[in-house]
């Protein structure tokens, strides 16, 4: 994950949003104030939940040949015009997507004191409190967040690892393995969606590195001035998440300039491309853009698991998918220091790929 930070970082005074929905401020405090470009246009997009693309995991798995090769070219068009797809029929038991929920909910309903046991440091994205925070005039996000390294084993801070709520340890490796496990054979369809052996990206991505990320979105009396998560796109290969169960509508990705509300299916999981992949596909499947809105009535829970190579992994495009049509448009770097690029930077869209271009 994060690399400690190599001076002191200076972000100020960071209030927690649950504490702020708890006072029940008349006033939105500046520091979560939105200039006015930035701020989201509530009620006006329409969800268009039919085109964003929908990939029924079983046919690709267990369909036959007429139903596989359809979902292959619904994947295929999912990742290159969308870069965003929900999955349905995964095969992970909905108990524990239901436990899941159940112990980040918990997580984030303790008090403010024993949450504060696992700080999030600046500089760092493990533990709880706000990510990418780098100085003190920085707006904030209208988000409390609680992330753990988990693969390779070294990543890993032991401390960050909360007692409470009981079982919460155990729960996080039960699924952690499942969604690494639907990780690895979405980049097999994948790789196959590009004309390369089903076993590419497994091979090529070393011990796969793996977090996890749990978002808690408290109601704001006041959604119109504020964003749950700054616009940015992924530093991952491939992005999984969760929605909890009842939450509000919260996640909107940006499609041909326009802010686009993504309605979950239930007991789907929102899939995106990370900036990884758009990298070594040379821009055929690209990353998106994305944020999160806050909504005056409902709060919003969502558990978001990143999978990335190794990083040790010198990265750059698939020779296959260059030629003199298709020039190389990034090049080549070392999976870890993009990593490092990626963390100490401040989400701002896709700015941070600026370090992998040509």
């Amino acid at each position: 994950m994060a690399p400690l930070p190599i001076s002191p970082i200076n972000v100020g005074h960071i209030d927690d949003v649950q504490e702020l929905r708890k006072a029940k401020p008349t006033t939105i405090p500046e520091r979560f104030v939105r200039d006015n470009t930035e701020r989201p246009t509530l009620g006006t997009a329409s969800p268009v939940p039919d085109t964003i693309p929908i990939i029924d995991f079983s046919r690709l798995a267990k369909g036959n040949k007429d139903e596989y090769k359809s979902e292959m070219l619904q994947l295929a068009r999912a990742c290159e015009e969308w870069g965003f797809f929900q999955v349905i029929n995964h095969g992970i038991d909905l108990s524990l997507l239901e436990s899941i929920e159940k112990v980040a909910k918990d997580f984030f309903m303790l008090p403010l004191k024993e949450k504060q046991k696992y700080p999030m440091l600046p500089g760092t994205v493990q533990g709880y409190g706000q990510a990418f925070v780098f100085s003190e005039d920085q707006k904030l996000d209208w988000c409390n967040m609680f992330a753990l390294g988990l693969e390779p084993y070294f990543i890993r801070v032991p401390k960050l690892w909360p007692t409470k709520p009981p079982k919460f340890s155990e729960t996080v490796e039960a699924y952690s393995g499942k969604v690494r496990k639907l990780c690895q054979d979405l980049l097999d369809y994948i790789a196959m969606t590009l004309n390369l052996r089903a076993d590419f990206f497994e091979e090529m991505f070393g011990v796969a590195v793996q977090a996890i990320r749990m978002n808690y979105y408290p109601t704001c009396a006041r959604p119109d001035l504020v964003l749950g998560l700054s616009p940015h796109s992924d530093g991952s290969a491939l992005t999984v998440l969760q929605q909890g169960r009842g939450s509000s509508v919260g996640l909107q990705i940006l499609k041909d300039n326009k802010w686009v509300p993504l309605q979950p299916i239930p007991n789907a999981f929102v899939i995106n491309i990370g900036d990884t992949l758009e990298v070594l596909t040379n821009g055929k499947y690209k990353s998106v853009e994305h944020r999160a809105v806050t909504n005056k009535e409902k709060d919003r829970l969502s558990i978001v698991t990143f999978y990335a190579p190794s990083y040790e992994m010198e990265l750059g495009p698939i020779p296959e998918l260059v030629d003199e049509n298709n020039p190389s448009k990034y090049r080549t770097y070392n999976h870890g220091e993009y990593s490092k690029h990626y963390v100490t930077n401040k989400l701002q869209g896709k700015k941070t790929l600026e370090f992998a271009k040509v």
